[in-house]
C-alpha cells in the first residue's frame, strides 16, 4: 500500500489532539474514517505509531515519524502554494530582451508597477540590439522580446510604438544650428558612427553616407558617450535619446516617412507561462503613445 497524503494528516491530527475525535473534528470527518486512514498508516509501517487505544500517546516510533510527518507535510503545503501562485501568475520567472532604448525610456514604470503587484515573480531583463532579442527568442531565452523584429514562424507580434529617425549630434554642432535647411548630403564629410539600426533606413542618398563610415557602435549608451566626446554624429530613433542627455541635439530627419517600429514578441498562443503572460498583458496596459 502506498503512503497518502490523508494518512499524513490523519495521524498529525490524531497525534495533535490526542483522540480521535478531536482529529475528526478538526479534519471534518467521522471519527470511523479517522481510525481506518490511521489503521492503514500503521499497518503499512509494520509496528503501532501509539501507545493505546485512546491515542493520546505515542510511541517511540511514533514521536520520531511524527516529526517526518511535519515536515513532509509543511513542504506539501509550500509546494501546492507555489504552484497555485505561478498558475495565477503570482509566482515565476520572467525573461524580457529588448533592446537599450526600451529598456531605458519604457521598461522602468512598467517594472515598478509590475513588480509591485506581482512580488513573487522574478524578472530577469536583458537588453540588446534586435538581432540578439530575435535570436534569444528563437533560442528560447527569451519569453517576451522588445525590439525591432520581422514576423516570426511560431511568434506573435504586436506594435509596441514608432518613433522616427534623427541625426543625433552634440548640441554646439554646426548641423544644429543650420538642420531645417540642411539635406542628407550636408552629412557628407563628418565623421558619422554607424549603429544597427542604421540598416532600416533605406533613403538613398544616406546610403553613401552609411558606406563611408569607419566606426560602427551597437549599444546605446557607447554611442551617446562617443556623441559627448565629440567624435562624430549619429542617426538614432527619438526615444534612444534620454531627457538627461541635454547636451545632445535631436534634429528629425527631413523629406523622409521612416520610422522605427518596436513590437512586442511573444510566443504563439499558450507559449507564454501566468506570469509571462501577465508581464505581456502589463506592457499592453501601459498605453505607450505609438506616435512619439
Amino acid at each position: 500500500m502506498v503512503i497518502k497524503i490523508e494518512m499524513l494528516r490523519c495521524f498529525q491530527a490524531v497525534a495533535d489532539h490526542g483522540s480521535l475525535g478531536g482529529a475528526a473534528e478538526a479534519l471534518g470527518r467521522t471519527p470511523s474514517a479517522v481510525s481506518m486512514m490511521l489503521r492503514q498508516f500503521e499497518d503499512h509501517i509494520g509496528a503501532p505509531l501509539f501507545e493505546s487505544a485512546r491515542k493520546s500517546k505515542l510511541t517511540p516510533l511514533g514521536a520520531l515519524i511524527r516529526i517526518e510527518v511535519a515536515r513532509e507535510l509543511l513542504h506539501y503545503t509550500r509546494t501546492i502554494d507555489a504552484i497555485e501562485g505561478i498558475a495565477r501568475g503570482e509566482a515565476g520567472n520572467v525573461r524580457l530582451s529588448c533592446t537599450p532604448s526600451v529598456a531605458h525610456s519604457i521598461m522602468p514604470p512598467i517594472l515598478r508597477s509590475f513588480m509591485s503587484a506581482h512580488p513573487g515573480v522574478r524578472v530577469d531583463m536583458r537588453d540588446a540590439d534586435s538581432d540578439a532579442v530575435q535570436r534569444d527568442l528563437i533560442e528560447g531565452r527569451a519569453d517576451i522580446g522588445l525590439a525591432t523584429l520581422p514576423a516570426m514562424p511560431g511568434f506573435q507580434r504586436e506594435l509596441l510604438f514608432s518613433d522616427a529617425y534623427g541625426v543625433v549630434c552634440p548640441a554646439g554642432h554646426p548641423l544644429a544650428q543650420r538642420w531645417p535647411d540642411l539635406t542628407w548630403r550636408d552629412l557628407e564629410g563628418i565623421d558619422f558612427i554607424a549603429n544597427g539600426l542604421c540598416a532600416q533606413i533605406t533613403d538613398a542618398d544616406f546610403l553613401p553616407i552609411l558606406a563611408a563610415s569607419k566606426l560602427m557602435v551597437r549599444n546605446t549608451a557607447s554611442i551617446l558617450s562617443m556623441l559627448r566626446a565629440g567624435a562624430g554624429i549619429t542617426i538614432l530613433p527619438q526615444r534612444a535619446l534620454l531627457p538627461e542627455f541635454q547636451d545632445l541635439a535631436f534634429l528629425p530627419l527631413m523629406g523622409t516617412e521612416t520610422r522605427r517600429a518596436v513590437w512586442l514578441v511573444t510566443p504563439d498562443k499558450n507559449g507564454l507561462s501566468p506570469a509571462a503572460e501577465a508581464m505581456a498583458a502589463a506592457i499592453r496596459a501601459a498605453r505607450i503613445d505609438t506616435a512619439a
